[in-house]
């Protein structure tokens, strides 16, 4: 049995006393004295004392005082207090003793760290109960704790799983602690979430643990909407980098219907550069998340819809609606749909770099990984603005930075500026003509082999940044949309053909020859797109255009 009294807002003394009668009347005293300041908890046995501390340090409480009674059945007030010290190091612990086991709670001063122990009965509480609790209580509030209300990770170093729950949250601009489950407080989380739990743990504020969460559980646990308003809106922008939310921005501020659509995170892979200086209006430079944020508010401003993460993968026309179908199931409509899909890095293909991604090798900028790099030397693979700027960021943490390069400069696709600043740090090492050979490690990178003009070599290398240009991020269109040999959409001047716009004058052709032979009005005609050319649909009838 476990009682509780409202305020759940202030600190927590627990009493465990296996003795209904004495556990009352603890608990009576307890009230009397300091229930206007302080919740009460008490409980009847050490299992359920257990299951209550750890229900509160999952929830963020704080834990004053626990006063337990040494002779308990399941297990001792000194195995509880041990218990418990794990998860709340900074209680004041306090055994209740009879005076036959005064020289067990003496040795629990050094077992435990016992911060007193007093004897039953202690009538009046006055003179022999309550000051020596008034004394435990003031040393606990002049203990500096750092007691945190923000999201908790709790997972391991070298860890792909916990790497992406924080890359994620991050890239979201979800505010959250990171903790080592093998540091102190990370264990005491682990341990309160019990025996068998998976790693990585997410704690919310409220106490409930998510134990390596997806990354659609992650979304709606941190409020990212999911979940469209409708299923029909004017415009559906799909992908959120910069050219989606701009998108997003013009149409909701023209009072359109909008909903933008984002696999990730806001920002796309702008999100992730760590600082770009050659954006208009903004003189002194402004970081991916900071760029990618400002347009996020703003498009929320004027109305639109953003939902994520929720992954698109298929898109149709069915009469005058344009249909968005979602990998996860679902689907919504608008008038029109804007592509906004960017791009996805590309991989290295060298052996073994594979088997250490989220654990040494990154594809982006990885900004969370920055300050672990710390006296470190990083390698950086890329020779564009975005593993320029990563290199200069980077810089910041690591004792060296390596830019490997393949080329033999980098004037050719990196801005001069970055060049120019890159010459000025002199922890930065460029090598022209060198490319990643191979990767090697136990449970995390350790190794790289690098090929320089066919000569090979391998480092010790714990961090590899991978930046080697991106493609098309534009497979799931299938055969609905007309793309080049390279994946990318045609648009404009791309979509003439023989000095015609290709298939749209043949389909305006033959709806006027159709007009003409005594067939309905040609503005009743559908259309449909495939690979074969367009078709005009009218009823149960069809006719190919090629």
């Amino acid at each position: 049995m476990v009682e509780r009294r409202e305020g759940m807002d202030k600190p927590v003394i627990v009493t465990v006393d296996d003795d209904p009668g004495v556990s009352r009347a603890v608990a009576r005293d307890l009230r009397r004295r300091y229930g206007h300041d302080y919740r009460i908890v008490r409980a009847e046995t050490a299992k359920d004392g257990m299951e209550a501390v750890r229900e509160m340090r999952l929830r963020g409480d704080e834990v004053a005082a626990i006063l337990a009674d040494y002779r308990m059945p399941q297990m001792n007030g000194v195995e509880f207090l041990e218990a418990a010290m794990d998860l709340y190091p900074y209680a004041r612990r306090v055994l209740l003793t009879a005076y036959a086991d005064t020289q067990a709670a003496i040795q629990a001063i050094n077992v435990v760290d016992l911060d007193h122990y007093l004897l039953k009965p202690w009538d009046p509480p006055e003179e022999k109960f309550y000051p020596v609790l008034d004394g435990q209580l003031d040393a606990w509030q002049r203990t500096d704790r750092r007691e945190r209300s923000e999201l908790r990770v709790v997972g391991d170093r070298w860890s792909a799983p916990s790497y992406k729950v924080r890359d994620f949250l991050a890239r979201n601009h979800v505010p959250y602690q990171w903790l080592l489950a093998s540091e102190p407080e990370g264990a005491q989380l682990v341990k309160a979430a019990g025996d068998g739990c998976h790693l990585p743990l997410v704690v919310q504020p409220d106490g409930t643990v998510l134990e390596a969460p997806d990354q659609t559980t992650l979304a709606a646990a941190v409020g990212l909407s999911t979940t469209p308003a409708t299923d029909f809106y004017d415009v559906i922008v799909v992908g959120g980098g910069p050219a989606g939310l701009g998108a997003a921005v013009y149409a909701a501020s023209e009072g359109l219907n909008t909903v933008l659509v984002e696999a990730y995170s806001s920002g796309g892979q702008a999100g992730q550069s760590s600082r770009i200086e050659n954006y208009l209006g903004f003189p002194d430079g402004v970081s991916g998340q900071q760029l990618a944020d400002r347009a996020r508010r703003q498009a929320l401003k004027f109305g639109a819809e953003l939902l994520t993460p929720r992954k698109v993968n298929s898109l149709e026309a069915r009469g005058q609606a344009r249909v968005v179908g979602f990998k996860d199931g679902g689907e919504i409509a608008a008038h029109a749909v804007i592509l906004a899909t960017g791009v996805t890095y590309r991989r290295l293909q060298a052996p073994g770099l594979d088997d250490f991604v989220g654990r040494g090798v990154y594809y982006g900028a990885a900004l969370t990984e920055a300050p672990w790099c710390k006296n470190t030397e990083v390698f950086v693979v890329g020779a564009a603005n975005s593993a320029g700027q990563a290199a200069v960021y980077l810089s910041q943490y690591a004792s060296k930075v390596h830019l490997l390069v393949r080329g033999d400069g980098l004037e050719k696709s990196m801005s001069h500026y970055l060049i120019e600043q890159i010459a000025a740090l002199p922890n930065v090492e460029v090598h022209l003509q060198t490319e990643v050979a191979g990767a090697s490690g136990d449970g995390h990178l350790e190794r790289l082999t690098l090929s320089t003009k066919g000569e090979e070599r391998t480092v010790d290398a714990q961090w590899l940044f991978v930046f080697i240009g991106a493609e098309p991020y534009t497979s799931w269109l299938g055969e609905t949309i007309e793309r080049d040999a390279r994946g990318f959409v045609l648009t404009g001047p791309d979509l003439v053909q023989g000095g015609r716009r290709r298939l749209w004058d043949e389909i305006e052709a033959a709806r006027d020859e159709w007009q003409q032979l005594g067939c309905p009005d040609r503005n009743r005609f559908q259309v449909a797109v495939d690979r074969e050319g367009a078709r005009l649909l009218f009823g149960d009838r069809e006719w190919l255009v090629v």
